[in-house]
């Protein structure tokens, strides 16, 4: 997932097509694979793998158990975030927003307010998976997660990087004020 770049690498040299928003969310909707949008390229998203996904799962299932009775609401990667400052769009692995979505337009496959962002590392996409609200980075080859938290919200000007290793360790989300144990990240994975 591309949040902060303009210039995302093209996956595989076959994958990149020009089009406009309106081409890109007419194919997106019957498309049998994902695609990222950035500033009028279309990025064929490679699959998964069974880490990928199960780290994907649990981390949702942790969130939505642990904010079940707050105003925060749990989205899997069904959801696209659409930047509309960088004419991007993209799915997430795992998506928190804060009270009810603020959908982009009459759309309601496009959410314009995360508050969290998780997004497990491929080992194609894990040089551009960068972001702008907080934002965690998992690893799915190893207890490795990067947190980057914004300290000075709204400006965005303070970035706050932390970087957690040990399945003992829990990282503290500081948008949802609650602590998500790397235990439970990588509850059914064998490192």
């Amino acid at each position: 997932m591309v949040i902060a770049s303009t210039n995302p690498p093209n996956l595989a040299s076959d994958t990149t097509t020009r089009c406009t928003p309106d081409e890109y969310r007419a194919m997106e909707e019957t498309a049998e694979e994902r695609h990222e949008y950035c500033n009028g390229e279309i990025i064929a998203m490679p699959g998964g793998s069974p880490a990928h996904s199960r780290i994907a799962v649990d981390t949702t299932t942790f969130l939505n158990v642990a904010l079940r009775d707050t105003n925060f609401q749990t989205y899997n990667g069904d959801l696209r975030i659409w930047i509309p400052s960088f004419n991007h769009g993209t799915y997430p692995d795992v998506m928190v927003i804060d009270g009810e979505p603020e959908f982009n337009g009459s759309r309601t496959d496009e959410i314009l307010n995360p508050l969290l962002i998780v997004e497990v590392l491929s080992p194609s996409t894990e040089a551009y998976d960068r972001g702008e609200c907080e934002y965690l980075l998992v690893s799915q080859a190893e207890p490795y997660i990067e947190q980057y938290h914004n300290l000075d919200r709204p400006s965005g000007d303070r970035w706050q990087w932390q970087v957690y290793d040990g399945i003992e360790r829990a990282i503290v989300l500081h948008t949802l004020n609650i602590e998500l144990p790397m235990s439970e990240v990588y509850r059914r994975i064998s490192l």
